[in-house]
């Protein structure tokens, strides 16, 4: 999985930016806020979602008002494929191969995994932190997922006004609850199956501490749909006290350990928490590239300034291995300075409100 190129309109600090590629890794360089994450999001939103930064799509044009666009020319399981999203009026569109077409169908052209600095903290988050990271492994492998989630959060939201009211009819909260159960089973069912996968294709010889995963509740939860609509039909009373919903995948945690060591991601150190934040992307790519026979396009953002010599070298190597297209960060051009012709390179500076690359206006 490929992007041959991409381009950017009115996208965040990039006005008119074209970039043509040939497949290998590519690292950009540049100040900070020169506009080098900007293109990382630009390829993020190639993916469903909100992308790498999870901004409103209103947030992500250059001047207040205007209409955004980012377009790529990809190449997928050797087929060119075009993709086209744009947002008007804080309302998203997508284009595929000339036809419109659903977020969640981008799924099924590319497979886009990422890191940001503030993931960082993942570990020590509250659990919704560790949903959303979730999830977006879960929709790595079901292209479905958040078609799930949205139709599990809707019904959730009116089950929990109507408790919040003083309760309904039982036979509207028995529909809103069938519902639920019926996209609740889906979610659960696809983490657990995302978090199997990655646990299987985890590496314990690298430089980065293999990880324990394992999907988690603060309270026993079943998962099969019959057992989450006869639990949400027990409950009302309680719910009803509570005025929301207090038991279901929407309290679902992502458990993680330090294997060698036996501790839980959040009592190991910073560099420890990174090691196995990288380790366990590392593993979703390397399961994903399994599962469909290609590597999926990595995009990771400042990652190798927090890393040591020894697991910088270590990441070059794995997303080698991989095959893997990965777009990466960093403000000095000595943090990649190991790939050697391994990877392609950009440089972003700022002039004049605008981002500029390799000397040319963008």
């Amino acid at each position: 999985m490929l992007v041959r190129e991409l381009t950017l309109g009115q996208f965040r600090s990039h006005a008119a930016t074209r970039l043509e590629l040939d497949g290998r890794p590519v690292a950009i360089t540049g100040a900070n806020g020169a506009g080098k994450t900007s293109i990382l999001e630009a390829v993020s939103m190639l993916a469903p979602g909100r992308g790498l930064r999870g901004a409103p799509v209103e947030e992500m044009a250059r001047t207040p008002g205007t209409v955004w666009r980012v377009a790529a020319l990809v190449e997928t399981q050797g087929a060119a494929r075009e993709i086209e999203t744009t947002a008007e009026g804080g309302a998203r569109q997508v284009r595929i191969d000339g036809k419109a077409a659903s977020q969640a169908a981008l799924g099924g052209v590319l497979r886009i995994l990422w890191l940001t600095p503030a993931m960082d903290r993942l570990w020590l988050d509250a659990p919704e932190a560790r949903r959303r990271f979730l999830d977006r492994l879960a929709l790595s492998f079901h292209p479905g997922h958040a078609e799930a989630a949205l139709r599990f959060e809707k019904a959730l939201r009116e089950r929990n006004r109507l408790l919040r009211e003083g309760g309904a009819q039982p036979a509207w909260l028995g529909a809103l609850e069938a519902q639920m159960a019926a996209s609740g089973a889906v979610l659960a069912a696809n983490r657990r199956a995302a978090l199997d996968r990655i646990g299987a294709a985890m590496d314990d010889g690298s430089a980065f501490p293999a990880a324990e995963v394992a999907l988690a509740y603060p309270e026993p939860t079943p998962e099969t749909e019959a057992e989450l609509a006869a639990l949400w039909a027990a409950g009302r009373a309680r719910d009803l006290a509570a005025g929301r919903t207090l038991i279901g995948p929407q309290r679902a945690d992502m458990a993680v350990r330090h294997a060698a060591k036996g501790i839980a991601a959040a009592q190991a150190s910073t560099g420890e928490q990174k090691a196995l934040l990288i380790a366990i992307v590392l593993a979703n790519a390397r399961a994903l590239a399994s599962e469909t026979g290609a590597p999926p396009v990595l995009l990771l953002d400042e990652v190798a300034a927090h890393l040591d010599d020894t697991r910088r070298a270590a990441l070059h190597a794995a997303i080698a291995t991989l095959g893997a297209q990965a777009f990466m960060t960093g403000t000095e051009a000595a943090l990649f300075a190991d790939w050697g012709g391994d990877a392609a390179r950009l440089h972003v500076a700022e002039a004049g409100g605008r981002s500029v690359i390799g000397g040319a206006e963008a």
